[in-house]
């Protein structure tokens, strides 16, 4: 593996992946560092893609040639458009996903990107030269230079979990938080905080009365997210 990278992406969540794929189709070399190969595109908490007002954005990623769009296409197990009795401007389309399936698109389409390499491991701090970025150290005392650098940690910079009095330091449920990385951008003097994501309830479907509720259906005629969709 290379030791120098135009682009390093910390990160293999929604944000990392477009940031990476992005990087490498301008032709940078480019590196992304995920803590596991395996969850790369995982769809953490509700498996659906759009819906009213995100589904917009899926389809602005998809103009500017992001995988978010493709991925829906290839995972998703019931398409719907939002608010299709009302005007064009208020329709969202919306996917529910296979979870398994999603992710796996994604990988897919990452792996097979030119100029894109992947390091499985922590990023663990920054390297500065005066105010200027200039490389990533990760597990195993390995540093990697560069002159850019982007951070799309989600949940996991220095993260937690809340359930119900209980408190866990997570990035996400089995997945530990990047503590270390959060350290040293306190020490370079980055304002630190947190983004409260609210995970809903998951309901046991056997004390569900399921026939008192209401089917909503998929489309019959899908309408899928990517214009490279056939």
């Amino acid at each position: 593996m290379k030791r120098n990278y135009d682009v390093i992406v910390i990160g293999g969540g929604h944000a990392g992946t477009e940031a990476a794929a992005a990087a490498a189709r301008s032709g940078a070399q480019t590196l992304l560092v995920t803590q596991k190969l395996s969850t790369i595109g995982a769809m953490s908490c509700n498996p659906a893609i759009g819906g009213l007002g995100k589904g917009h954005l899926v389809r602005e990623i998809d103009a500017l040639d992001g995988i978010m769009g493709l991925a829906a296409d290839r995972g998703g197990i019931q398409f719907r458009v939002l608010n299709r009795r009302k005007g064009p401007a208020v329709r969202g389309p919306r996917a529910q996903a296979d979870r398994k399936l999603y992710a796996q698109a994604v990988q897919d389409l990452l792996f097979s990107t030119p100029n894109l390499s992947f390091f499985e491991g922590e990023a663990l701090s920054l390297q500065f030269e005066g105010r200027s970025v200039r490389g990533v150290c990760v597990t195993g005392d390995q540093v990697f230079s560069t002159r850019s650098v982007v951070i799309t940690t989600g949940t996991f910079l220095n993260g937690l979990i809340h359930r119900g009095d209980e408190r866990e330091e997570a990035g996400r449920v089995g997945d530990a938080p990047s503590k270390e990385l959060a350290h040293s951008l306190a020490q370079f003097g980055f304002t630190m905080g947190r983004l409260k994501t609210g995970t809903p309830a998951r309901l046991d479907g056997r004390t569900i009365d399921w026939s008192q509720l209401e089917k909503q259906a998929g489309d019959e005629d899908p309408e899928a997210f990517s214009m490279m969709t056939d």
